[in-house]
């Protein structure tokens, strides 16, 4: 299965822009749906988006719609999550994840149990 390292996290004020990356390595990346989760100090994680196998379907909490665009290239089995207009409550822990159910065709899986997890990568943003 694929594994996960992400990168891109770090501290911007608020009402800033950061590009966080998920590079994949192992076969078939097209083949997993891809998610990004977060977690805060204190508090439990939570989803924020995902995106099939393809890239046609995407899913995203309220708390981000309208902020955070994720992509994806399957050419570099990387996932991109481009965050704007950044708030202090998006500070968190930020992984992203990976679910092979369905070819990655469906969403369902990834976003509540992924089967892959990277290591996290930390954005602070400043008030």
């Amino acid at each position: 299965q694929v594994q996960l390292v992400e990168s891109g996290g770090g501290l911007v004020q608020a009402g800033g822009s950061l590009r966080l990356s998920c590079a994949a390595s192992g076969p078939t990346f097209s083949d997993y749906a891809m998610g990004w989760f977060r977690q805060a100090p204190g508090k439990e994680r939570e989803f924020v988006t995902a995106i099939t196998g393809g890239g046609l379907i995407t899913a995203y909490a309220d708390s981000v719609k309208g902020r955070f665009i994720i992509s994806r290239d399957n050419t570099e089995k990387t996932m991109y999550l481009q965050m704007n207009s950044l708030k202090p409550e998006d500070t968190a822990v930020y992984y992203c994840a990976a679910d092979r159910a369905f070819g990655g065709s469906t969403l369902s899986r990834v976003r509540s149990n992924p089967q892959v997890w990277g290591q996290g990568t930390l954005v602070t943003v400043s008030s």
